[in-house]
């Protein structure tokens, strides 16, 4: 007969509590259900079996930290190897809540494991009534400890790789798109306005964030003299156009306002002005940061689209989890599902489509280098979230291959291969590391070492490498489309009907 015994991880320790008649109990899962909450009922079938506290919050978090991994603890192990050598019993079965962390005690120590059947209320039960079937324990003891792990728990999740967050990138764009927006609704409100006033400004000066300087420094037409003229030269940044300007004021068409308006149209071009500058502000300070986080994506698509690809995939991580047909069509997911639902053309391009080798590529090229740059970007982004000392060696590299493709589509050019540029920037990025005095990545050792072997085998363990060192994907796709070798001669023929159906 197998005796269950149910483990419980508790922000004060580990504790395994037994289960009296448990073929008896598990026959009437339902009448436990509904005793669980009435402690009496439920201390006659659960006892306090054996517990072991944490000795400091470190070692708590610790812990905590690998069971949410699904990894046991040092401690976890040598509380049940204690436990179970003890009891000197063949049959019995550990109850616990995660599977993955059973399966890892089971290997480890050889205990079988179960979470199903009556297990789940029995830790609902234990969890319910846990302060009142430990000794010496009370409920606001027990608060305690579980509001000090959650809130170191939380905090190390929090502070994951601060230098590195992403999430400042994702806030970024969003704040410089809503940006953009706006600035544009006020400049189009204050050449509106001001017009009023002076309506031949428009036609002379048609950039947005010099008409709102040139509004707030003439303010009054009447006003403006031949002696402001090298003050306006330095705004609207031409001669020529401060002197029209001057001359249009003499004999502008536009009505008289008043001081107070005046002043309200000032303050406003005043705002519009901050808004814009602050807006270069945030520009410089996403460059910065995608420099930082993302190299190799900055390098190869740019600022802006790389930072919209982070923030619709939620992370760089996450990003780097796509396909290279996901990352293809990310943002036209509404395009996507109405062309499915419709049977009609997908959609060849999403996000990446506001990269300039979109625009570049001919019109039966389009999606062709759409797929071709969405499986580079693929390979950027892993490398940027799995390369421990960033580097825009590869996002370079990567650049260079899509600029090489499409002289490819206009003169016939055949690229290189793709082993080749990879082998390349791996040597590019390891002289680099040393020239900044940092230790060389890891697979660089091992491919010094590769190549102390014989000839025929550095060949193929340096193929071997090159797939190994984030060039998988693209490695795959050498094999898989053909885009990267020398391209088929004989390809079938594509639907001459398939049209481009925009995000």
């Amino acid at each position: 007969m197998s005796i269950l015994y149910v483990l419980y991880e508790h922000a004060a320790g580990f504790s395994v509590f037994s289960v009296k008649e448990f073929e008896e109990v598990s026959m009437f899962l339902p009448q436990v259900e509904s005793s669980v909450t009435d402690f009496a009922k439920f201390n006659s079938i659960v006892k306090l079996a054996g517990f072991a506290p944490f000795k400091t919050a470190i070692a708590a978090l610790e812990n905590i930290n690998a069971i949410s991994e699904g990894i046991v603890p040092q401690d976890l192990l040598h509380f049940l190897d204690d436990f179970f050598a003890k009891l000197k019993k063949k049959k019995c079965t550990l109850g616990i809540a995660d599977a993955k962390l059973g399966a890892a005690i089971t290997e480890a120590i050889g205990v079988q494991c179960s979470q199903v059947g009556v297990v789940p209320e029995i830790l609902r039960g234990v969890r319910f009534h846990f302060a009142k079937l430990v000794k010496g324990f009370t409920e606001q003891s027990a608060g305690v400890a579980q509001l000090g792990l959650g809130h170191s728990y939380s905090r190390a999740k929090v502070k994951f790789n601060v230098h590195r967050s992403d999430n400042m990138i994702i806030q970024s764009i969003a704040l410089l798109d809503q940006l953009d927006k706006d600035v544009n609704t006020f400049s189009m409100r204050i050449r509106e306005w001001y017009s009023y006033h002076f309506p031949e400004l428009v036609k002379i000066v048609p950039d947005n964030y010099m008409f709102a300087k040139a509004a707030k420094f003439i303010k009054d037409r009447k006003n403006l003299t031949q002696d402001l003229l090298e003050d306006l030269e330095k705004i609207v940044m031409d001669s020529a156009k401060a002197q029209a300007i001057i001359d249009a004021a003499k004999m502008s068409m536009g009505m008289d306002i008043s001081i107070v308006d005046l002043m309200n149209i000032e303050l406003f071009a005043e705002r519009v002005v901050k808004l814009s500058e602050y807006r270069k502000k945030l520009s410089t300070y996403l460059h910065n940061k995608m420099n930082l986080v993302a190299p190799n994506l900055q390098s190869l698509i740019g600022d802006q689209v790389g930072a919209r690809l982070i923030s619709h995939a939620g992370s760089l991580t996450n990003l780097a989890k796509y396909p290279a047909s996901t990352v293809q069509i990310l943002g036209a997911e509404k395009a996507l599902f109405r062309a499915l639902k419709t049977r009609s053309n997908t959609p060849k391009y999403g996000l990446i489509y506001h990269s300039s080798f979109i625009g570049r590529a001919g019109l039966k090229n389009k999606g062709r280098i759409s797929r071709f740059l969405a499986n580079k970007c693929s390979i950027a982004s892993r490398i940027d979230c799995f390369l421990d000392q960033p580097t825009s060696v590869f996002g370079e590299s990567l650049k260079q291959q899509v600029e090489d493709r499409l002289k490819f589509y206009e003169s016939g050019d055949v690229p290189r291969k793709n082993i080749e540029v990879m082998k390349e920037a791996i040597e590019a990025a390891g002289q680099e590391a040393g020239a900044n005095g940092t230790a060389a990545p890891q697979s660089e050792k091992k491919k010094n070492k590769k190549k102390k072997r014989g000839a025929g085998e550095d060949e193929t363990e340096a193929n071997g490498f090159s797939n190994g060192n984030g060039a998988a994907a693209e490695a795959a796709d050498n094999g898989n489309g053909n885009d990267d070798g020398e391209p088929k001669k004989k390809k079938k023929k594509k639907n001459k009907n398939k049209e481009a159906v925009e995000a």
